[in-house]
C-alpha cells in the first residue's frame, strides 16, 4: 500500500461499511469505523457483529484483535475517507398518480458534514453508499467546497458503488470488478489506486455520475427481468398453467434465460434503487417505473390468494415459511414475505405460525420450528427458499393448502 494512504475512517458499519472496514484491517490499515449507534460500536469493539454473514465473525475478530479496527460513533483524521451509510427512499405521500418514492440522501449529508473538519489536504473521500445521479458532486463535493475544502488539487472525492451479493460479501468485495468515478480525473485516478491495493478484480475508471448509474442500472436490469418472471407467474395462474414447468421450457430457447419469480422484490438494493432513475427522469423510465409497480403488486398478489384459501376454513392455520427477503440470510429490509406475514396478521386471516430459521426472534411474530409449522398448518405459504425448507418430506403436505410463491414443493 502507499505509505501516505495508512489510515481509513469508514462512515457506517451496516451491511456494507463493517465488512469494508474489517476487510481493510486485516489487509494492514488502520481503520477507524464509525456509526451512530454505539450499541453496534461496543458490538464491534469486543471483537462480535450484529449481522450475519458468512466469516465476518472471524474477520471482524481478527481486526479488532490486531489493532487495526476500532469503532467510534464519532470520526476521526484518516488519509482516506468511506462513505457507507443508508440511502432509503422517503415515504410516499399525497394522492396524486403515479406516485413516485424519492431518495433521502440526508445520511450521505450527515456523514460528509461529520468527516469534513477531519479532512485535510491530500485526503481521498469515497462515497460506495448506492446514490441517485448528481448526489457524489452535488451532496458530497458541495459541502466540502463549502467547508473551504478545494476539490481541484488539495482533496479528491470519488463514487465507487458496493456491488456484492449478501452471503458473498467477504469474497465479492475482492474478486468483483470495481467502476471508480471521480469528480475530476485526478480524483478517478486517485481512487482507482486505492481499490487496485487490495481488488483482485479489474478496477475500472469512469465519472462520478456514470458511476452511478452503473450501479442503477445493474439493479434496474435485475428488477426489470424478475418483474417479467412474476407477470408470467401471475398469468399462467390464472390460466392453469404451472409457472415453473412453463419457465423452464421456456428457458431451453439457447437465447431466453427467464429468471425465477418470487413473492416480490425485497433487500435494499433492487427493491429501492430504480426510483433513483424514475425520480430523476420520469418521463424516460417508463419500463422501469412499470417493473417496479409490477413487482410491488406481487406480494398483494399472494395475499389475494391466502384469503381465498382461508375463506374455506373456519378456524384456518395459517405457516408462513421465511420472512427473510431473499434464501439462507437473516436480512428483513423492505421483504416481501415480511410484508406479506404482516398483512396476514392484520387482517386476521387465520392463526400464524411463522418460520425464519435465520432469526431468533422478531417484533410482532412468534417464531416456531419448520416441523411445528407444517405439522399443525393447514395452509403452507411458503416465501423463502430457504435450504431448510428444501428438505420437508412431500407426505407431510398432503391434505393441506399450499402456496408456493418460490415452486420449491413442485
Amino acid at each position: 500500500m502507499k505509505e501516505d494512504r495508512r489510515t481509513i475512517c469508514v462512515m457506517g458499519l451496516g451491511y456494507i461499511g463493517l465488512p469494508t472496514a474489517s476487510l481493510l484491517g486485516t489487509k494492514g490499515y488502520k481503520v477507524h469505523g464509525v456509526d451512530v449507534s454505539q450499541d453496534i460500536v461496543d458490538t464491534i469493539n469486543d471483537g462480535n457483529i450484529h449481522i450475519v454473514e458468512p466469516d465476518l465473525d472471524i474477520m471482524v475478530k481478527s481486526a479488532v484483535g490486531s489493532g487495526n479496527l476500532r469503532a467510534s460513533t464519532t470520526p476521526s483524521e484518516a488519509d482516506i475517507f468511506i462513505i457507507a451509510v443508508p440511502t432509503p427512499l422517503k415515504e410516499v405521500t399525497g394522492e396524486e398518480e403515479p406516485k413516485t418514492p424519492t431518495p433521502d440522501v440526508s445520511f450521505v449529508e450527515d456523514a460528509t458534514q461529520s468527516i469534513s473538519p477531519f479532512v485535510k489536504k491530500g485526503n481521498l473521500v469515497i462515497l460506495e453508499s448506492t446514490s441517485p445521479l448528481g448526489t457524489t458532486e452535488d451532496v458530497v463535493a458541495r459541502i466540502l467546497r463549502e467547508d473551504g475544502h478545494d476539490l481541484e488539487k488539495d482533496v479528491f472525492v470519488a463514487h465507487c458503488p458496493e456491488r456484492v451479493l449478501p452471503g458473498r460479501i467477504l469474497v465479492e468485495l475482492v474478486e468483483n470488478d470495481r467502476i471508480v468515478g471521480g469528480i475530476t480525473p485526478e480524483s478517478t485516478r486517485e481512487a482507482a489506486e486505492f481499490y487496485q491495493e487490495f481488488v483482485s478484480g479489474e478496477v475500472l475508471s469512469t465519472t462520478a455520475k456514470t458511476a452511478e448509474l452503473v450501479k442503477l442500472s445493474e439493479n434496474s436490469f435485475r428488477d426489470v427481468n424478475i418483474a417479467f418472471a412474476n407477470e408470467i407467474s401471475m398469468i399462467c395462474d390464472t390460466e392453469g398453467i404451472h409457472a415453473w414447468e412453463a419457465i423452464e421450457l421456456a428457458n431451453r430457447h439457447p437465447r431466453v434465460d427467464i429468471l425465477q419469480p418470487g413473492p416480490g422484490v425485497g433487500g435494499h438494493c433492487i427493491a429501492v434503487d430504480p426510483w433513483f432513475i424514475v425520480s430523476k427522469t420520469p418521463k424516460n423510465a417508463r419500463l422501469i417505473r412499470a417493473a417496479r409497480k409490477v413487482n410491488e403488486s406481487k406480494p398483494k398478489w399472494v395475499i389475494n390468494k391466502v384469503r381465498k384459501s382461508a375463506a374455506k376454513f373456519k378456524k384456518p392455520r395459517i405457516a408462513c415459511l421465511g420472512l427473510t427477503f431473499k434464501a439462507d440470510v437473516d436480512d428483513l429490509r423492505e421483504s416481501p414475505a415480511l410484508q406479506i406475514a404482516e398483512q396476514i396478521r392484520k387482517e386476521e386471516l387465520g392463526e400464524l405460525y411463522i418460520c425464519e430459521p435465520n432469526i431468533s426472534s422478531i417484533e410482532n411474530f412468534k417464531l416456531v420450528s419448520t416441523h411445528e409449522a407444517v405439522s399443525l398448518a393447514d395452509i403452507i405459504l411458503l416465501l423463502v427458499d430457504h435450504k431448510q425448507f428444501r428438505s420437508i418430506n412431500r407426505t407431510e403436505l398432503t391434505e393441506k393448502v399450499v402456496i408456493d410463491t418460490k415452486g420449491i414443493f413442485r
